[in-house]
Formats: structure tokens, sequence, C-alpha cells
């Protein structure tokens, strides 16, 4: 049935305003300046202070740990300490012999030390990885170190998150949780949080002291250590298994995981027995697997060989050689060539660049890409494997 709809002058003159709309916009758009917006507005002032680029820091103060450092920072630029999420961590660009690395680190100390000017991380020694061992024979107490703002989502979200937490943590894997306790002491966050805490032995346990002294002084902080090589009392002995989850876990929990790559394949098989929900688990990135030719779907014949890589950088191409059970960051980075990279377990997309041809490999828990970006050829060189010589375009350094 046709609807007659009687338009008048006013009405004709509305519609045509709609229909000319979009130019009217885009003459505004182009009439306009292009200048950036000046700085001196205080909303531009207060997200340059709260939300910068980056960081330019130097080291005010180093505490020893056993096979462990935790590195104090200060400013060293114009912007202030900014303030982060209790779980957070920096990503560290260092120049090491030649190379350019980059390498994230869980903030170890609480929000409120961001009011004093000072921001922390810990890091353990690492015989078997290049950037930790290198930072804890040369930094020192005064030393430049560039590192981003705080990034990451592993932090609490109540919204989100049970208001019980159980943290399973091994190793360094402390630090999330320890900034989490600390925020919780001193009222920055409110929640339960119950840290199941695995070390060899109690000389092995990390920020034992601090751990002790939080929980002492705060309600909402309990800490159990489980031991895996040595019996005491007063001690969990064992690995962290789905039955010691439940036996410490609330009815209505959350759990968040941090540790080694071998706490992980152990512990998440533990988690499943479980059958939560997803949304209460929360899992921490490990990065990327250091035994790549163990995972399904990638080729054996790939293990030890080498490949070409050719890497596009604006106007500059670079030729190298790379291991096919590398990453391919890796060989950019050994190779001195500067590339963004932050997280480096494929989930941020800082390091997103455009593969113009070559094979590769992704491990499926390191696989975040969007669709799109798997469709068009996009790649995260940081948990991506080449398998045949490849082309691929980095962009330029942004931090």
């Amino acid at each position: 049935m046709a609807v007659n709809v009687k338009v008048g002058p006013i009405g004709a003159l509305d519609m045509l305003k709609f229909k000319n709309m979009a130019k009217v916009r885009e003459q505004a758009i182009q009439a306009a300046p292009a200048n950036e917006i000046s700085g001196d507005f205080s909303v531009n002032k207060l997200a340059k202070e709260y939300h910068p680029d980056f960081l330019d820091l130097k080291i005010a103060e180093i505490i020893e740990h056993k096979d462990a450092k935790t590195f104090v920072f200060e400013s060293a630029g114009q912007h202030k300490i900014p303030y982060f999420r209790a779980g957070q961590y920096l990503s560290l660009k260092l120049p090491i012999e030649g190379s350019y690395v980059t390498r994230p680190y869980s903030i170890s100390s609480g929000p409120s030390w961001t009011k004093e000017g000072k921001i922390a991380i810990t890091v353990k020694a690492n015989p078997a990885g290049f950037a930790a061992d290198w930072m804890l024979k040369n930094f020192k107490v005064g030393d430049a170190v560039t590192a981003s703002a705080p990034e990451g989502q592993f932090f609490y979200e109540n919204l989100r998150d049970s208001k019980n937490v159980i943290a399973l943590a091994g190793g360094s894997g402390i630090t999330p949780f320890l900034s989490m306790a600390y925020a919780l002491r001193d009222g920055d966050e409110d929640f339960n949080l119950t840290i199941l805490f695995g070390s060899k032995t109690e000389a092995d346990i990390l920020f034992k002291k601090e751990l002790d002294e939080i929980a002492a002084a705060c309600s909402k902080v309990k800490i159990v250590h489980v031991l895996s090589d040595e019996q005491k009392e007063g001690y969990e002995n064992g690995f962290i298994t789905a039955e010691l989850i439940k036996k410490y876990a609330a009815e209505d929990t959350t759990i968040f995981m941090c540790g080694p790559e071998a706490m992980y394949r152990f512990v998440s098989g533990e988690i499943a027995k479980l059958e939560l929900p997803r949304r209460r688990v929360r899992v921490e990135m490990l990065g990327v697997t250091k035994k790549v030719w163990e995972q399904d779907g990638f080729p054996a014949k790939a293990k030890d060989a080498k490949v070409k890589l050719t890497v596009k950088v604006g106007e500059n191409t670079y030729e190298i050689e790379a291991a096919c059970n590398e990453p391919m960051l890796v060989a950019i980075e050994r190779a001195g060539i500067k590339a963004p990279s932050r997280c480096r377990s494929g989930e941020c997309g800082w390091c997103r660049s455009k593969l113009v041809s070559g094979e590769i490999f992704v491990p499926e828990e390191n696989e975040f890409r969007r669709y799109s970006d798997k469709e068009f050829g996009y790649v995260h060189p940081c948990c991506t494997f080449a398998l045949t010589d490849a082309v691929i375009e980095v962009p330029g350094e942004f931090f």
C-alpha cells in the first residue's frame, strides 16, 4: 500500500540540510588549521602527565635478593611517574651489544610508590636468557633507562572478578601479586587476596619478609608458601594442585596465575580440573615458548633450519639470517634493527607488521591477532616463527 507523505517548506529545508551535512562538515575540516592542539589545555597536560608515550628513568636504588635484584626507578625527564594498576608491567628498551631489545617486567612496587616519584621492577637471574643477566651484571645506581608507560591487563577489575582472588605464583612470578598486596595494604585496591606461592625451599622464597609483613598488617592478604623440595612445618609441600587450590579457595573465586613456563604447563591442567567459568581464570602472558618445535603443527624439519629475512623499515631494507625456532623479532633485534615491541607475547599488538611473503608458524597460545589481520597478512613478530625465507614490513620505532 502506497503511503503519501506531505512535506512542508520547513521540512524540505531540513531534509536538504541533512543531505548536505557531510559536505558542510568536510568543508569545515578542510578550512581548519592543521596545527596540533595546543598543550596549554589542562586536559592535555593531564593526559601527558598520566599517560606518557614513554618514560625517561634513572636507577635510584638497587635492592639485592638471592638470585635477583629490585631496581627502583625515579623520573629522569619531564614526566612524573604515572599511577598504575597493580599487576601491570613496564617494557624496558635496552641497548645491548649493538642491539636494541625490549623486555617486559611486572612492576613489583605498589601504586602508592608513584606518589613518592618511584616505581620498581624485580629481575631474577636467567642463565638461559639474554637481557636479565645483562641487567643484573651491568645496571648501577644513576644509570638512565627508557621504558614504556605502565601496560597490560593483568589487574583486578571488580566488574569482572570475584571479591575473592587466589593468586598462583612461582619464582619471580610473585612480582605482580606483591604489587597487588601493597595496593591492598595501602587502600588502593579492595578485594581478598590469597597467594599460593611455589618455591623450591624456604631459602628460595623471594620477598618472604615483605609478604609476611604485608599479611600481618592487612587482613585482606593471606600468604601460603608451597615448597616443592623441602618439607617444613607451617608450609605446604609439593606442587600447586587442584586440591590445594580448593583447600584455600572461597566458593566464588577468581584465579590469577603468573610464573615460569614449566609452572604454566602443569598448573593449567590443574586449574582445568576445577571447571571454572573462563572469566574466572586470569593468566599473565608468559612470553613465547622456548621449545616451539614441541608445539603441534611446527614442522620437524624446521627445528634447526636457518632462513633469510628481508626486513623493510621505512625506506631502509635489511637482509638478515634467522633461525626457524626463534621469533622473528629476536632475529630482527639481534641484527641491531630498531623495532617496536612491548609484551613479547603476541597479546598487545604493539609490534604488528605486514608479512609480504613467506611461510610462518604462530603457537596457538600466542595467537591473538584479529581475524582481519590473519586474512590480510599481518603478524606479531614477537611470537611469529619464519619457516621459509620471508619478507616483512616493520613499522618504525615509536617508543
